[in-house]
């Protein structure tokens, strides 16, 4: 091993539709954002406080196609990738940096039952993750496992 990991494991909300960019006849690229919470109370003023934080998703080829084919904005989905930055140059010639998680698995979380667009598993690792004993949340806790 070399000492170092770059693993990101993300739960949110996409924060809108599925953008395909398409570059031949075989690549494609998808991108999204999705929105993570926390929430805590103020010990000064009592308030209930959530920070949310947007993360730029980024996917490819059939894992792309399988996104926008079946995600809508307001779903709910786990992410596993790495943070990659990228650095290019604007119209104006100013130097723009982004981050970016690029996307190597993902699970569907939003029920069949709250979506508009019926879902067909495509791929064993892009399967919706369906409820099942060992994966039902318990109690208030809002965690799929």
């Amino acid at each position: 091993m070399s000492g170092t990991l770059n693993k990101v494991m993300l739960i949110g909300n996409l924060g809108d539709e599925v953008k395909m960019h398409y570059f031949d006849d075989k690549n494609c690229v998808g991108r999204f954002p999705i929105a993570t919470s926390e929430s805590y109370t103020s010990k000064q003023t009592n308030e209930r406080i959530t920070n949310t934080e947007w993360h730029n998703i980024v996917v490819r080829n059939k894992a792309a196609e399988i996104c926008e084919k079946y995600l809508s904005k307001g779903d709910k989905i786990y992410i596993e990738g790495r943070i990659k930055s990228r650095k290019w140059t604007d119209d104006k010639g100013m130097e723009r940096y982004s981050t970016e998680i690029q996307c190597d698995d993902f699970t569907f979380l939003t029920p069949k039952s709250d979506q508009q667009k019926p879902q067909k598993p495509s791929t064993p690792k892009a399967q919706p993750q369906q409820s099942s004993p060992a994966a039902a949340p318990e109690g208030d806790d809002d965690l799929p496992f």
